[in-house]
């Protein structure tokens, strides 16, 4: 027994020396300030609660326009804003567009004050100063002095709770402020319902829901505090013509039900100096009851110092999936701070007892699976799910179970597009989870249920009024006179339709794979010889005369110009360069869109990109470009790709808050690192291969979930050694440019040689 105890010490030792040697070098503040648009807070690996401080409540609407300063509030905090409203317990990482922002919890000293007040005079609401300097940012732990009520802030999180621990001076005008109003990307009618109910002198239930990005999003929550508030009240917006027999009671204070559009609790307390003030939030899709079971379940105590250990233990064994050596500190830290960024999502979306709110809005029990809700599917099919079907597996076949359950509870029998809380929200464009659920199969994270998927995934390339598909279905193309962004749209139907003949071929489904690799070729019809660009073409068979190349608006395109998204065939990237003048002439192309110059007047109209992200005429700050440093592969000069992916890689990433070139877009832009990090990129989602780049990398140890490891090395690694001289796998030389996935997988060792020139004998086959 007492070797078992200390071989049990042992272990624990070792996990938590372990611990700091990831957690240590994330950066949770990378991203938080220009377009980045992460958040800093607390929150474990994929979890449903994303503790946060909010810096701002910037209104979506002026003056009954959209305001654009908005845009820089999407995850809620900005890294140059001097003052905090709150700290809210679910947000969006980088995803541009915005919604959530729920039950903002504010602790403060003094006249009580249930406005947030504004940056210019903020003690005309309770919002407060602080400094970086007195600020901390650790995975699962987030900590700031509120220097305006002297009050030490922690915050950190299980997967449904989150934990507050506040160390306030002495007071007897102590108040934690519970705002239901305050929201990401809010306007008046944002809230359709609010609702707290006092339980009893420490215990407080209710619910929010809003209409948003997501129409109709129900959250549920569950607050308990530490010791008993001594009073309480509200207020709220109760402005309707009916009131009903309500006006007997003094609702606005001590009043146990709290119910109206938009609600501001406060709860009273008399505080010692020093005293601490812990809080525990828990949230559910289902019920209050099924907070409060969550909230038993995952934290039934109040030891803040163990939450956060655990929680921290959780990051710890995730990153630990690649243990990477870098050439300087730096390196390593932006490595693990992309790594950290692409395990934040999808979120789980199911309590303890595996029930979740459905699309249907009714209620499911996940059977057999975990439930995951945030599929930003247009960036996250690129690489992120790519990603997880190396390092997260197990999870993304739960991913693609929820996509299923999500086409079960669709009215119009699709799969999902953008979704998220049981909504659809159908931002931009394509049908992209046949894209992630295709890869899946195609590398083996998931071998069942595989008619399933495939039904669901041509059933969803079928709707007809989606988004111009009966178009595409019946001319081959969408026409831009019928639907915008016309091109971009053809050219992403075009490739989600090869993916689903991947899916067919696997399935052995004949008459399926034929259909829509026929369908996958459709990008032809919108390439214009005549100007060496997609172009859109009008439903009477005709170019759109008034064409600008450069511009992104009214040119057929979304997210990108004609420059960018006419490289988009990455299911037949060698077709692609045939249309296009042949290898050495495309190679010239793509050396002018990094090295050509782009007037302001096209960026000055695009909230979601600066120059910050562009090189060249190359967007690398929006993800429908993300593949492109990799097509030199295609070309007659391969080692163009080994230059371009290390130079974008150096000047697009930092370990700063301004370390991200655009949006994080839900971990994509962070997954495109990790894995060009590595030294190799999935181009075409569905495929067997990967693209060889060039690894930054001194070496890296893949952890798999098999138990099996592979040993990424370099030889020769430096700044300066961006060329690939040769690369071999176990000892064999590999004399081609891309790494297939089987190998990689069962690999023990694969070894990239480098070198400060090119060597233009290596890497010349490339995946057909």
């Amino acid at each position: 027994m007492k070797k078992l105890l200390t071989l049990f010490l042992l272990i624990l030792f070792l996990q938590t020396t372990q611990a700091q040697d990831y957690i240590d070098y994330v950066n949770p503040m990378v991203g938080t300030q220009n377009m980045g648009h992460t958040y800093p807070g607390a929150t474990v690996p994929f979890g449903m609660v994303q503790l946060s401080p909010d810096t701002d409540t910037t209104r979506y609407e002026l003056n009954g326009s959209y305001n654009s300063e908005v845009y820089r509030y999407c995850a809620g905090y900005q890294y140059d804003d001097p003052t905090i409203v709150g700290f809210s317990h679910t947000h969006f990482s980088g995803t541009g567009h915005s919604d959530l922002g729920d039950f903002l919890v504010m602790p403060t000293v003094g006249e009580l004050q249930l406005d947030a007040g504004s940056e210019e005079d903020p003690s005309t609401g309770y919002r407060s100063a602080f400094s970086h300097e007195n600020e901390i940012a650790e995975p699962a732990y987030y900590s700031v002095l509120l220097e305006d009520h002297n009050i030490q802030a922690e915050l950190t999180a299980s997967n449904r709770v989150g934990m507050h621990r506040y160390t306030f001076p002495q007071t007897d005008e102590g108040h934690v402020i519970l705002d239901l109003e305050h929201g990401i990307y809010t306007y008046d009618e944002k809230n359709v319902w609010t609702f707290v109910r006092v339980e009893n002198d420490s215990t407080i239930t209710g619910y929010r829901q809003t209409n948003g990005w997501a129409r109709t999003r129900t959250v549920y929550f569950a607050m308990k505090f530490s010791k008993p508030f001594k009073e309480y009240g509200h207020e709220k917006d109760d402005n309707g013509v009916y009131r009903g027999f309500w006006g007997k009671f003094d609702e606005s204070k001590n009043f146990p039900e709290m119910i109206g559009k938009d609600i501001q609790a406060y709860f009273n307390f008399d505080m010692e100096e020093d005293e601490e003030l812990i809080i525990k939030f828990a949230l559910s899709s289902v019920s209050t009851k099924g907070a409060l079971k969550n909230m038993q379940t995952e934290v039934p105590h109040w030891d803040f110092d163990r939450v956060k250990e655990e929680s921290q233990g959780l990051w710890n064994r995730e990153l630990s999936k690649v243990d990477a050596e870098t050439l300087t500190k730096e390196d390593r830290e932006t490595f693990y701070t992309a790594l950290y960024h692409t395990f934040l999502g999808p979120i789980t979306y199911q309590d303890v007892d595996g029930r979740y709110r459905g699309l249907d809005q009714n209620i499911h029990t996940a059977d057999g699976f975990t439930n995951y809700t945030i599929f930003s599917l247009w960036d996250t099919y690129r690489a992120l799910h790519p990603w997880f079907n190396i390092v997260q597996r197990e999870r993304n076949k739960d991913m693609v179970y929820s996509m299923l359950a999500h086409y079960d509870q669709s009215a119009h029998h699709m799969l999902p597009v953008w979704s998220h809380y049981a909504n659809e929200n159908w931002c931009m464009i394509g049908y992209h989870s046949v894209s992630a659920i295709s890869d899946a199969y195609i590398k083996g994270s998931i071998t069942d249920d595989i008619n399933r998927s495939l039904t669901a995934s041509v059933q969803t390339a079928r709707v007809p009024y989606y988004d111009g598909l009966e178009y595409y279905m019946d001319m081959g193309y969408v026409p831009e006179d019928k639907n915008s962004s016309s091109v971009s749209k053809t050219l992403e139907y075009a490739y989600d339709d090869w993916a689903i003949a991947q899916l067919a071929k696997k399935a052995g489904n004949q008459d399926v794979y034929d259909t829509f690799m026929e369908r996958s070729t459709y990008y032809e019809n919108v390439y214009d010889a005549s100007t060496g660009f997609m172009r859109p073409k009008l439903s009477d068979g005709s170019f759109k005369k008034e064409f600008d190349e450069m511009d992104t608006h009214g040119q057929g395109f979304i997210e990108g110009n004609a420059w960018n998204y006419s490289l988009y065939v990455p299911h037949n990237t060698e077709h692609m360069i045939e249309l296009m003048g042949g290898k050495d002439r495309f190679s010239e192309h793509l050396d002018s869109l990094f090295v050509m110059d782009i007037d302001d007047k096209y960026i000055n109209r695009t909230e979601d990109i600066t120059r910050d992200g562009i090189i060249g005429n190359y967007v690398h700050g929006n993800e429908p470009g993300h593949h492109i440093p990799y097509l030199y592969n295609w070309t007659n000069h391969p080692w163009k790709t080994q230059e371009r992916v290390r130079m974008i890689m150096e000047t697009m990433y930092s370990n700063g808050p301004d370390g991200l070139p655009g949006n994080d877009d839900a971990g994509q832009m962070s997954a495109w690192y990790t894995f060009s990090a590595l030294g190799f990129y999935p181009v075409a989602p569905g495929a067997e291969w990967y693209a060889i780049g060039s690894p930054n990398v001194k070496s890296a140890r893949l952890n798999l979930e098999n138990g099996h490891f592979v040993i990424i090395k370099t030889e020769n690694q430096s700044k300066e050694n961006v060329y690939v001289q040769r690369l071999t796998i176990d000892g064999k030389d590999i004399n081609r440019n891309y790494l297939n996935h089987s190998e990689l997988m069962n690999a023990d060792t694969i070894t990239f040689y480098m070198g400060d020139t090119p060597n233009k004998e290596w890497g010349t086959v490339y995946p057909k």
